[in-house]
């Protein structure tokens, strides 16, 4: 099992535009919104703090959506078109494992552009680190696991690598929407706050961990849920060749 998340790291490594989207952009993106000084000034649509300080939690999910829906379902999808799930299969290792490495190798990568996030935001725009440590590593791993379970879902369902890459780029989507990504939360209708509130991975309990209260552990209970539904759907629909 190391072996395979070694290599599928490895892996990773050689993919120059994943690795700058996945583990970069969210930390380049925060360098450019903090660069223009509107964003650095108090404003009362954030309770007093800057809009820096109340995107930081968007920036995650950047980060969690892209290797959750924009990587994960191509490489599994594309695994499976050229055989090499059918090759495993034909090994003792079962091709079940590959699907756990990629989990794996999401993240690490994730933990280390939250890492280099928040690093940035310490040390450049005197950002408060996660007030609440334990709910804000919890609402990321259970973050990155539902968003995975659900790449694995998509590419379980999805008949070809290009297909696969084109319904997670719906999904992708949706959860950029709601976490902020496109508009910032404030300006959405509260409907559309609530609903973004429970849908993967968890933006405002990310938000609420980063500047001192527990996640909602209704919030955390519906990320496990779906974590669960979706990876055993995808385990049990998923077709290895």
């Amino acid at each position: 099992m190391l072996k395979i998340v070694n290599t599928e790291w490895k892996l990773f490594l050689r993919e120059p535009s994943t690795v700058v989207f996945a583990v970069l952009f969210p930390t380049v993106l925060l360098l450019v919104l903090g660069a223009i000084p509107a964003l650095r000034t108090p404003d009362p649509n954030f309770g007093g703090l800057r809009f820096i300080d109340g995107y930081v939690s968007t920036l995650v999910v950047i980060a969690l959506a892209f290797l959750g829906l924009n990587r994960l379902p191509g490489t599994v999808a594309t695994y499976r078109e050229k055989g090499v799930l059918r090759r495993f299969s034909t090994t003792p290792v079962h091709p079940a494992r590959l699907l756990v490495a990629q989990v794996v190798v999401n993240v690490i990568a994730g933990a280390i552009s939250i890492a280099l996030l928040m690093a940035v935001c310490g040390l450049v725009f005197d950002i408060d680190l996660p007030h609440h440590p334990l709910g804000f590593l919890v609402t990321c791993l259970l973050g990155m696991v539902s968003l995975s379970a659900l790449g694995l879902l998509v590419a379980a369902w999805a008949p070809t690598a290009r297909s696969a890459g084109g319904w997670a780029a719906v999904v992708f989507m949706l959860v950029m929407f709601f976490g902020g990504a496109y508009l910032p939360r404030f300006l959405l209708p509260e409907s559309l706050n609530r609903i973004g509130e429970y849908l993967p991975p968890g933006v405002d309990a990310l938000q609420e961990a980063w500047l001192g209260s527990a996640p909602d552990p209704l919030q955390l209970a519906i990320l496990a849920l779906v974590a669960l539904v979706a990876g055993t759907v995808a385990a049990k629909s998923f077709r290895w060749e």
